[in-house]
């Protein structure tokens, strides 16, 4: 199951930058999880500063 980013981002990139598959891109707001691409590994929900990154 891939995780989801919240309204709670802030668009620091942090999340993207820990991402071993490049799966995390930045869009109007917020950044987004391909969930396709996404396995699952929690590394993007440890490095959110602000908690937005959770399951879907």
């Amino acid at each position: 199951m891939a995780r989801v980013i919240s309204e709670a981002c802030i668009s620091c990139g942090s999340c993207a930058a820990q991402c071993p598959v490049s799966c995390i891109t930045p869009g109007d707001t917020q950044y987004n999880i391909d969930a396709d691409s996404c396995i699952d590994c929690g590394s993007c929900e440890a490095q959110c500063p602000v908690g937005a990154i959770s399951m879907a």
